[in-house]
Protein backbone atom coordinates (compact mmCIF):
# COMPACT_ATOMS: atom_id res chain seq x y z
CA UNK A 1 0.00 0.00 0.00
CA UNK A 2 0.96 3.55 -1.19
CA UNK A 3 0.16 5.72 1.86
CA UNK A 4 0.08 9.77 0.16
CA UNK A 5 0.02 13.07 2.18
CA UNK A 6 0.55 15.06 -1.01
CA UNK A 7 -2.36 16.47 -1.73
CA UNK A 8 -1.13 16.18 -5.44
CA UNK A 9 -0.23 12.65 -5.12
CA UNK A 10 -3.10 9.99 -5.60
CA UNK A 11 -2.28 6.78 -3.45
CA UNK A 12 -3.87 3.99 -2.44
CA UNK A 13 -4.46 5.64 1.14
CA UNK A 14 -4.40 9.58 1.07
CA UNK A 15 -4.68 11.33 4.87
CA UNK A 16 -3.59 15.51 5.22
CA UNK A 17 -1.98 16.42 8.18
CA UNK A 18 -1.90 19.85 7.58
CA UNK A 19 -2.69 22.01 10.84
CA UNK A 20 -2.63 19.15 12.81
CA UNK A 21 0.37 16.97 14.75
CA UNK A 22 0.66 13.33 13.36
CA UNK A 23 -1.11 10.98 15.89
CA UNK A 24 -1.23 7.35 16.19
CA UNK A 25 -3.96 6.39 13.25
CA UNK A 26 -1.35 7.84 11.17
CA UNK A 27 1.63 6.01 12.63
CA UNK A 28 -0.79 3.00 11.95
CA UNK A 29 -1.12 3.79 8.63
CA UNK A 30 2.77 4.31 7.79
CA UNK A 31 3.11 0.87 9.24
CA UNK A 32 1.13 -0.73 6.96
CA UNK A 33 2.69 1.14 4.15
CA UNK A 34 4.90 0.13 1.72
CA UNK A 35 5.69 3.54 1.05
CA UNK A 36 5.28 6.97 1.98
CA UNK A 37 4.89 10.05 0.08
CA UNK A 38 5.08 13.20 1.47
CA UNK A 39 4.54 16.99 0.80
CA UNK A 40 8.08 18.98 -0.26
CA UNK A 41 7.62 21.41 2.84
CA UNK A 42 6.51 18.66 5.42
CA UNK A 43 7.55 19.59 9.18
CA UNK A 44 9.50 17.34 11.46
CA UNK A 45 7.26 15.48 13.42
CA UNK A 46 6.02 14.29 10.36
CA UNK A 47 8.86 12.98 8.70
CA UNK A 48 10.41 11.31 11.70
CA UNK A 49 7.09 9.66 12.35
CA UNK A 50 7.14 8.58 8.76
CA UNK A 51 10.60 8.00 8.83
CA UNK A 52 10.22 5.77 11.96
CA UNK A 53 7.31 3.48 10.77
CA UNK A 54 8.12 2.83 6.85
CA UNK A 55 10.95 2.04 5.18
CA UNK A 56 10.74 4.10 2.06
CA UNK A 57 9.70 7.85 2.00
CA UNK A 58 9.67 10.12 -0.53
CA UNK A 59 10.84 13.03 -0.56
CA UNK A 60 14.24 11.98 1.56
CA UNK A 61 15.07 14.61 4.02
CA UNK A 62 17.28 13.72 6.28
CA UNK A 63 19.74 16.38 6.14
CA UNK A 64 17.37 19.01 6.06
CA UNK A 65 16.88 18.29 9.39
CA UNK A 66 20.11 16.54 10.51
CA UNK A 67 21.40 19.97 9.54
CA UNK A 68 19.02 22.86 9.66
CA UNK A 69 19.64 26.51 8.61
CA UNK A 70 22.19 28.41 6.69
CA UNK A 71 24.93 27.22 9.10
CA UNK A 72 24.02 23.68 9.02
CA UNK A 73 24.39 23.27 5.53
CA UNK A 74 27.93 24.98 5.30
CA UNK A 75 28.83 22.31 7.95
CA UNK A 76 27.39 19.45 5.25
CA UNK A 77 28.97 20.79 2.29
CA UNK A 78 32.36 20.32 3.98
CA UNK A 79 31.68 17.31 5.61
CA UNK A 80 30.73 16.31 1.88
CA UNK A 81 33.78 17.91 0.88
CA UNK A 82 32.41 19.39 -2.14
CA UNK A 83 33.35 23.29 -3.57
CA UNK A 84 31.92 26.45 -1.58
CA UNK A 85 33.14 29.69 -0.33
CA UNK A 86 34.94 30.05 2.86
CA UNK A 87 32.85 29.84 6.06
CA UNK A 88 32.79 30.98 9.46
CA UNK A 89 29.82 29.99 11.27
CA UNK A 90 29.03 31.69 14.28
CA UNK A 91 26.30 30.91 17.47
CA UNK A 92 25.28 34.38 18.29
CA UNK A 93 26.82 38.17 18.19
CA UNK A 94 28.66 37.21 21.46
CA UNK A 95 30.90 35.10 19.47
CA UNK A 96 31.83 38.47 18.08
CA UNK A 97 34.91 40.71 19.25
CA UNK A 98 32.25 43.89 20.24
CA UNK A 99 31.50 45.73 17.24
CA UNK A 100 34.70 44.61 15.30
CA UNK A 101 33.62 43.66 11.37
CA UNK A 102 34.60 39.26 11.71
CA UNK A 103 37.08 39.99 8.51
CA UNK A 104 38.21 42.61 6.02
CA UNK A 105 35.39 44.11 3.73
CA UNK A 106 34.05 42.66 1.54
CA UNK A 107 32.15 39.95 2.61
CA UNK A 108 28.81 38.17 2.96
CA UNK A 109 27.03 38.03 6.25
CA UNK A 110 23.85 35.29 6.30
CA UNK A 111 21.32 35.01 8.69
CA UNK A 112 20.96 31.22 9.95
CA UNK A 113 17.17 31.52 8.38
CA UNK A 114 15.52 32.14 5.54
CA UNK A 115 15.90 31.20 2.10
CA UNK A 116 15.52 32.23 -1.13
CA UNK A 117 18.18 35.07 -1.13
CA UNK A 118 16.28 36.20 2.49
CA UNK A 119 18.66 37.66 5.20
CA UNK A 120 21.76 37.66 3.15
CA UNK A 121 23.59 40.78 3.52
CA UNK A 122 26.78 42.25 1.34
CA UNK A 123 29.07 43.99 3.75
CA UNK A 124 31.32 46.51 1.76
CA UNK A 125 31.79 49.51 4.37
CA UNK A 126 31.67 49.97 8.28
CA UNK A 127 28.12 51.63 7.52
CA UNK A 128 27.09 48.46 6.30
CA UNK A 129 28.66 46.38 8.79
CA UNK A 130 26.72 48.74 11.65
CA UNK A 131 23.25 48.14 9.70
CA UNK A 132 23.91 44.58 9.54
CA UNK A 133 25.03 44.06 13.14
CA UNK A 134 21.71 46.17 14.56
CA UNK A 135 19.26 43.84 12.00
CA UNK A 136 21.12 40.88 13.35
CA UNK A 137 20.92 41.59 16.94
CA UNK A 138 16.87 42.56 16.66
CA UNK A 139 16.54 39.36 15.19
CA UNK A 140 18.32 37.24 18.25
CA UNK A 141 16.41 39.46 20.81
CA UNK A 142 13.02 37.75 18.97
CA UNK A 143 14.92 34.37 19.77
CA UNK A 144 16.44 33.25 16.58
CA UNK A 145 20.44 32.40 16.63
CA UNK A 146 23.40 31.79 14.09
CA UNK A 147 24.69 33.69 11.43
CA UNK A 148 27.65 32.76 8.95
CA UNK A 149 30.19 35.20 7.65
CA UNK A 150 31.50 33.85 4.03
CA UNK A 151 33.66 35.58 1.60
CA UNK A 152 32.67 37.13 -1.51
CA UNK A 153 32.58 35.47 -4.33
CA UNK A 154 32.73 37.70 -7.58
CA UNK A 155 29.99 35.82 -10.04
CA UNK A 156 28.97 38.69 -12.78
CA UNK A 157 25.74 38.99 -10.99
CA UNK A 158 24.18 35.41 -11.91
CA UNK A 159 23.81 32.40 -9.81
CA UNK A 160 22.98 28.98 -10.97
CA UNK A 161 19.72 27.30 -9.74
CA UNK A 162 19.47 23.52 -10.12
CA UNK A 163 16.10 21.94 -9.10
CA UNK A 164 16.39 18.06 -8.62
CA UNK A 165 13.56 16.25 -8.46
CA UNK A 166 14.31 12.98 -8.50
CA UNK A 167 16.34 11.50 -10.61
CA UNK A 168 15.77 15.02 -13.16
CA UNK A 169 18.19 18.51 -12.75
CA UNK A 170 16.55 21.25 -14.03
CA UNK A 171 19.27 24.46 -14.52
CA UNK A 172 18.71 27.76 -15.17
CA UNK A 173 20.67 30.83 -14.23
CA UNK A 174 18.84 33.95 -12.25
CA UNK A 175 21.22 37.10 -13.12
CA UNK A 176 20.60 40.08 -11.91
CA UNK A 177 20.67 42.84 -15.04
CA UNK A 178 23.26 45.46 -13.55
CA UNK A 179 25.65 42.53 -12.39
CA UNK A 180 25.25 43.04 -8.98
CA UNK A 181 25.03 41.43 -5.46
CA UNK A 182 22.24 38.62 -4.44
CA UNK A 183 20.95 36.91 -7.89
CA UNK A 184 17.72 36.03 -6.84
CA UNK A 185 14.20 36.80 -8.09
CA UNK A 186 13.09 38.88 -4.96
CA UNK A 187 15.85 41.44 -6.30
CA UNK A 188 15.37 41.53 -9.60
CA UNK A 189 16.62 38.89 -10.99
CA UNK A 190 16.06 37.54 -14.61
CA UNK A 191 15.68 33.78 -15.72
CA UNK A 192 18.36 32.73 -18.24
CA UNK A 193 18.23 28.74 -19.38
CA UNK A 194 20.67 29.05 -21.99
CA UNK A 195 23.78 31.21 -21.35
CA UNK A 196 27.22 29.22 -21.03
CA UNK A 197 25.85 25.76 -21.74
CA UNK A 198 29.39 24.11 -20.57
CA UNK A 199 28.97 25.68 -16.58
CA UNK A 200 25.37 24.69 -16.08
CA UNK A 201 26.67 20.68 -17.27
CA UNK A 202 29.13 21.09 -14.94
CA UNK A 203 26.51 22.20 -12.54
CA UNK A 204 24.33 19.74 -12.61
CA UNK A 205 26.86 16.81 -12.59
CA UNK A 206 28.02 17.91 -9.35
CA UNK A 207 24.67 18.56 -7.95
CA UNK A 208 22.69 15.57 -9.15
CA UNK A 209 26.35 13.14 -7.55
CA UNK A 210 25.92 15.55 -4.54
CA UNK A 211 22.43 14.32 -3.65
CA UNK A 212 22.96 10.93 -4.75
CA UNK A 213 25.66 10.73 -1.63
CA UNK A 214 23.39 12.60 0.76
CA UNK A 215 20.29 10.68 -0.02
CA UNK A 216 18.08 13.80 -1.46
CA UNK A 217 16.05 13.77 -4.24
CA UNK A 218 14.27 17.13 -4.03
CA UNK A 219 15.63 20.50 -3.36
CA UNK A 220 16.79 23.40 -5.01
CA UNK A 221 20.44 23.74 -4.87
CA UNK A 222 22.14 27.49 -5.72
CA UNK A 223 25.50 27.45 -7.11
CA UNK A 224 28.29 30.08 -8.01
CA UNK A 225 31.06 30.16 -10.69
CA UNK A 226 33.79 32.30 -9.84
CA UNK A 227 34.04 34.90 -12.93
CA UNK A 228 37.75 35.18 -12.20
CA UNK A 229 38.32 31.98 -13.10
CA UNK A 230 38.35 30.73 -16.78
CA UNK A 231 37.93 27.09 -15.77
CA UNK A 232 35.70 27.84 -12.26
CA UNK A 233 34.71 24.87 -10.85
CA UNK A 234 30.85 25.01 -9.04
CA UNK A 235 30.76 26.14 -5.56
CA UNK A 236 27.78 24.33 -3.16
CA UNK A 237 26.06 28.10 -1.78
CA UNK A 238 22.62 26.96 -0.59
CA UNK A 239 19.76 23.96 -0.51
CA UNK A 240 16.60 25.26 -0.32
CA UNK A 241 14.30 22.77 0.07
CA UNK A 242 11.07 24.56 -0.56
CA UNK A 243 11.93 26.41 -3.79
CA UNK A 244 10.52 28.43 -5.93
CA UNK A 245 8.74 26.95 -8.76
CA UNK A 246 8.98 29.70 -11.99
CA UNK A 247 12.25 28.82 -13.72
CA UNK A 248 10.09 24.94 -13.96
CA UNK A 249 7.06 26.64 -16.13
CA UNK A 250 4.78 27.47 -12.57
CA UNK A 251 3.58 25.04 -10.14
CA UNK A 252 2.06 23.15 -13.23
CA UNK A 253 5.45 22.38 -15.15
CA UNK A 254 6.58 21.74 -11.39
CA UNK A 255 4.06 18.75 -10.91
CA UNK A 256 4.74 17.45 -14.67
CA UNK A 257 8.09 16.82 -13.34
CA UNK A 258 7.59 15.36 -10.19
CA UNK A 259 4.51 13.13 -10.22
CA UNK A 260 6.67 10.90 -12.72
CA UNK A 261 9.59 10.87 -10.59
CA UNK A 262 7.35 10.05 -8.02
CA UNK A 263 6.38 7.29 -10.01
CA UNK A 264 9.72 5.98 -10.90
CA UNK A 265 10.79 5.96 -6.74
CA UNK A 266 8.68 3.95 -6.54
CA UNK A 267 9.13 1.84 -9.30
CA UNK A 268 12.56 1.31 -8.58
CA UNK A 269 11.60 0.02 -4.98
CA UNK A 270 8.85 -2.30 -7.33
CA UNK A 271 6.40 -0.82 -5.75
CA UNK A 272 3.38 0.82 -7.29
CA UNK A 273 0.14 2.24 -6.53
CA UNK A 274 -2.44 -0.44 -7.03
CA UNK A 275 -5.40 2.38 -7.08
CA UNK A 276 -6.99 5.38 -5.60
CA UNK A 277 -8.96 5.47 -2.52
Amino acid sequence: MILSYHPMFVGDQNRLCAGRRPDAADRAAMRRAAAVILPQGTYRSLYEMARESCPNVFPGQDRRFSHPGKSGQARLFAEAAVPHPKTRIYAGSNDLDGERPPGPFPFVLKLDWGGEGRNVFLIDSPAAWTSALARLRAYEATGQGGFLVQELIPAAGRALRVAVIGTRAVAYWRVRPDGGFAANLAHGATLDHHSDPQLIKAGVEAALQFCRHQHIDLAGLDLLFDARKAAAEPLFLEINWVFGRRGLGGSEGFYRLLIPEIHRWLARRHLAVRHAG
